[in-house]
């Protein structure tokens, strides 16, 4: 069985398997560069380490992309005083493959 880690970037936290893909919150390195995450939590099968609050940084990935997500529409409306605004929003985030969970 392979290894699964939660890791904390961003203010968010994701669940990673080695080689796998995850979009999260912008970075600021540039695309080739290797990045580590603050790992919380790895699982290989029986074995489990939960950090008490965290492991340090035992994940590895590898930055592919940084790019704009999807675009999202907010609209505000007022009911009765002709008021309405529409408004878009597109977020920026970062492709990471996960290389190795150590």
């Amino acid at each position: 069985m392979s290894k699964i880690a939660i890791i904390k970037t961003g203010g968010k936290q994701y669940k990673v398997k080695e080689g796998e893909t995850i979009k999260i919150e912008k970075l600021p390195e540039e695309v080739g560069k290797k990045v580590k995450f603050e790992t919380l939590l790895i699982a290989d099968g029986e074995d489990l380490n939960l950090g008490q609050p965290s492991l340090g940084e035992k994940v590895e990935g590898e930055v592919i992309t940084t790019a704009k997500g999807k675009k999202v529409t907010v609209v505000k409306y007022k009911n009765k005083i002709r008021y309405k605004r529409t408004l878009g929003h597109r977020q920026l985030f970062t492709a990471v493959k996960i290389l190795k969970i150590a």
